[in-house]
């Protein structure tokens, strides 16, 4: 994504929407096949797409449901799994600056790891903020996931087996989408190894679906603790937004850089 946007706002949140809703329709028709597999209902399995929209974490209720946990284990695996997303609004946040708070509040409920990785290149690339442009994006993205939920909640039945149409791996691959483009440094390519080994390894030790949330944490404090020594070492500040997403030699110049807005909002 480069630079600014010669497309309407509309017409670029719609484009920035289009690759991630492709991700999410058959994401979202496999949490629909496999909430209807483990006794929740069609239209629940659609209000938790509208209300809860966040893919990992409605896997992660239909399974334990499933299994028969109780609502409190449900609860804290689902709080855990989407603690994540207290770090990407908090990395998001600068740019959001200067908004009012229930603006503030609306797109932090679009926010996903696709929309937050959309959103945060585009800053990052001198991308002037556009409200029409976020909303659309954030909006479209929760509509093809809430499609794709729908379809396969009420014809769930008709698909006996998920694992043939390759829909088991759909969230997986999604994440190593995100994944890939984001490794742009030694460093980030040894947290994604670390955290991915720990992960694997936490899962092989016997641990549930603790291992992800267990993993990330660690993974992620590893990262910050590198950041941390390397400024020591260098003696000088260190800015952790601008490192934990830009390669080490831009760190400087995009420093000299603050979030560019709109004068008047879109």
């Amino acid at each position: 994504m480069s630079g600014i946007s010669s497309a309407s706002p509309l017409a670029e949140g719609l484009r920035r929407a289009l690759p991630i809703v492709l991700g999410y329709l058959p994401v979202g028709f496999a949490f629909g096949v496999l909430a209807v597999k483990n006794n929740i209902p069609p239209s629940l399995a659609v209000a938790m797409s509208v209300l809860m929209f966040s893919g990992s974490g409605q896997f992660v209720f239909a399974g334990m449901w499933g299994a028969g946990a109780s609502a409190l284990s449900i609860m804290a695996a689902v709080f855990i799994v989407n603690l994540r997303y207290l770090l990407q609004s908090a990395a998001e946040s600068p740019w959001l600056a200067g908004l009012p708070r229930g603006q503030r509040f609306l797109l932090g409920l679009g926010l996903t790891d696709e929309t937050f990785a959309v959103h945060v290149t585009a800053f990052q690339n001198g991308w002037q903020r556009s409200l029409t442009t976020l909303f659309v994006c954030n909006q479209t993205a929760q509509m093809g996931w809430v499609s794709g939920a729908a379809i396969g909640a009420f014809c769930g039945e008709l698909v006996s087996d998920v694992k043939p149409l390759g829909l088991d791996y759909a969230l997986t691959a999604m994440f190593l989408a995100l994944l890939v483009p984001q490794c742009v440094s030694r460093l980030h390519v040894l947290v994604a190894l670390f955290t991915t080994t720990l992960s694997i390894s936490l899962k092989a030790a016997g641990m549930t679906q603790w291992n992800i949330a267990v993993a990330t944490v660690l993974g992620a404090s590893l990262g910050t603790w590198l950041l941390v020594r390397k400024a020591q070492h260098e003696g000088a500040p260190i800015d952790l937004a601008c490192e934990a997403h830009t390669p080490d030699k831009d760190c400087e110049a995009a420093s000299l850089n603050t979030p560019r807005t709109e004068e008047a909002e879109s």
